[in-house]
């Protein structure tokens, strides 16, 4: 069921991971749950961009147009799937090095849950301020780095020692991932795809 272990993750997390691993629903259900989550970032930042406007320092809202704001939008989501899907390859391709077995499967169950946070937190845009965006950004970057560490020896079948060090590795690689997102996103506004603001 798609979202199914999502208040399971949240309420007892160790338990919920012992069942997802119990019962795998298949690469269908982890793929939808991917699409879905990554919706809410995106849309968020749409309707606050669009109509709440986004304050930084004491000055007048910044308003994106409607055009501008879509395309990012979209360009924002396809980011957000393709960075999810490549930190589950990264997670599958280094298992082995950490004396793993997972199938791809599993690697993106762990990616798609893991998070799953983090993409809720942007629930947060409907009050665009940075210092409560980067807030609840935080909070919602600490428990998908809580869930990983959880989930890696449970999902991954190895040792907690073991999971520790290989959950870091997977936090590097995400960080690195997300860098080059963000570098991504500045040489394509140097190239003039950047935002366009209304007046």
């Amino acid at each position: 069921m798609i979202l199914g272990h999502l208040f399971g993750l949240y309420a007892h997390p160790k338990q919920e991971w012992k069942t997802i691993d119990k019962d795998h629903e298949g690469i269908g259900s982890s793929v939808s749950h991917i699409l879905l989550i990554a919706l809410l970032p995106s849309a968020f930042a749409y309707i606050s961009s669009v109509f709440i406007g986004w304050r930084i320092g004491v000055g007048e809202p910044l308003f994106l147009t409607p055009t501008s704001a879509l395309g990012m939008s979209v360009a924002m989501y396809f980011a957000l799937v393709a960075g999810v899907f490549a930190l589950a390859y990264l997670s599958y391709w280094m298992s082995h090095t950490f004396g793993s077995t997972p199938t791809y499967t599993q690697a993106l169950e762990l990616a798609a849950y893991t998070a799953t946070p983090l993409f809720m937190v942007s629930i947060a845009a409907i009050y665009p301020h940075v210092w409560f965006l980067m807030v609840a950004g935080l909070i919602g970057i600490a428990y998908s780095v809580y869930l990983l560490y959880t989930g890696v020896p449970i999902l991954m079948h190895i040792p907690e020692e073991r999971g520790f060090i290989y959950a870091s590795s997977i936090v590097t690689c995400g960080l690195v991932l997300l860098v080059s997102i963000i570098a991504s996103s500045v040489i394509l506004w140097n190239l003039g795809l950047g935002p366009i603001f209304s007046h």
